[in-house]
């Protein structure tokens, strides 16, 4: 089933406004003049490690260790994310790397 112009063109509309709200509601809510609620800070210096830990089960959650490479790639992937990442302090350095060396391990090399 495909949409009318029309109908692509309100759900390009809506789909942008939606971005606009998520993206902007925080500065509006929370000035940059106004000190944040505690727990705002609080959800600032947790949410990032939480999230990382979620990514960490979600991508090793189809891993089997007693079928097909053992788990070899992401084994290979994690030390050299965990390596860059001790060695330059860069996150996107770090997460870049790491699934550059993934990829190409899965492509070319366990196949």
């Amino acid at each position: 089933m495909t949409m009318t112009v029309w109908q692509s063109i309100i759900t390009i509309a809506v789909v942008a406004l939606g971005t606009m709200i998520t993206r902007f509601l925080p500065f509006i809510v929370f000035p940059e003049s106004k000190q944040p609620p505690r727990f705002i800070d609080y959800l600032g210096r947790v949410l990032p490690f939480a999230m990382t830990g979620l990514l960490v089960v979600y991508s090793l959650k189809d891993v089997s260790p007693m079928t097909g490479n053992h788990g070899i790639p992401e084994l290979i992937a994690m030390a050299v994310i965990v390596a860059l990442h001790a060695w330059k302090r860069n996150m996107l350095l770090s997460i870049a790397g790491g699934t550059m060396l993934y990829m190409v391990l899965v492509q070319l090399v366990f196949v």
